[in-house]
């Protein structure tokens, strides 16, 4: 008699794939059908990424303790102040040759060694000197100095987050005779090297003062004898026609954006720089280095304008 075919002897029969074989990798129809259902994993651009250092972690400085200064400007100018203490000071052959009479004895490197130090791309002439941050001003320190001086003028910098903007204002801050500089502590970038590079050595010179509170720190100023003067692009009087204080704050605000509401509030006269109409506005260290001559030669009219 023929034996009897079951259910499962028809099914091996019909199939013509590879069941029979013995593979370790097959998997059930159960297995099968989950896979299916479920959505193959994406590996994530991290996964991707070989091990190792990051992405542009070559391009960062080592953390270390203390600020590098770098440019021949900004590392003579720290080399003079006394309140700068320098760690270290790394040179090639030739930025060595014309440092002259240094403080501290550089050690001779190569561009390569000095680029390791700093930042990405940081223009620093052969020359880097690591020291540490300067002492912190006070706003009551500005009405010190102009209880013994016949006339102050400061300036305030509202809203502006680059770095090269604020050094450069710095710099006219000290060709032109300004105390200090005035930043909101708040979304203001830090003395870095970048800074210190645009301000040509002005950093050692001007300082930089970074009060908590804008407003308060300009009503403290204005309860010692200053004027605060907003500058505006629209301001209905002309900055030379502008009777300017003997104790002068000039508030300038980030090019597009300038001044916030609070601080235009604050002054006692908006005026604006005159121009030809050429371009639509200037950057804002080339409204300070304006504002600043146009107060200094104030001083010098026989009118006192």
């Amino acid at each position: 008699m023929t034996p009897r075919k079951t259910s499962q002897n028809r099914r091996s029969k019909g199939r013509k794939t590879t069941a029979s074989r013995k593979d370790p990798t097959d998997r059930s129809p159960r297995d099968s059908a989950d896979s299916a259902r479920r959505p193959s994993k994406t590996p994530s651009p991290a996964e991707n990424r070989p091990s190792g250092n990051p992405r542009g972690a070559d391009k960062r400085p080592k953390k270390q303790d203390g600020l590098w200064l770098y440019g021949i400007h900004a590392v003579n100018a720290a080399l003079t102040n006394p309140e700068r203490k320098c760690l270290r000071l790394v040179a090639t052959a030739g930025a060595a040759a014309a440092l002259g009479d240094s403080p501290v004895a550089p050690d001779i490197v190569d561009r390569d060694a000095i680029e390791a130090l700093l930042p990405f791309g940081a223009v620093h002439q052969g020359l880097a000197v690591l020291t540490n941050d300067l002492p912190t001003r006070r706003i009551e320190d500005i009405a010190e100095h102009a209880d013994a001086h016949a006339r102050t003028v400061v300036v305030v910098l509202d809203q502006v987050t680059d770095p090269q903007n604020i050094g450069a204002t710095l710099r006219s801050a000290a060709a032109f005779g300004a105390y200090a500089v005035i930043v909101p502590d708040r979304n203001t970038p830090d003395a870095t090297g970048a800074m210190a590079k645009a301000a040509s050595g002005a950093l050692e010179t001007v300082p930089l003062i970074r009060p908590n509170n804008l407003v308060r720190a300009l009503e403290t100023l204005k309860t010692h004898g200053f004027w605060v003067v907003g500058l505006d692009m629209d301001a209905p009087v002309s900055l030379p026609d502008a009777d300017l204080p003997d104790r002068c704050v000039l508030a300038l605000g980030a090019e597009g954006r300038g001044l916030r509401r609070l601080t235009r509030e604050t002054c006692d006269m908006m005026v604006r720089v005159p121009m030809t109409g050429r371009i639509e506005s200037l950057n804002v260290s080339a409204s300070a280095a304006v504002s600043l001559y146009e107060w200094g030669r104030a001083a010098e009219s026989p009118t006192g304008r």
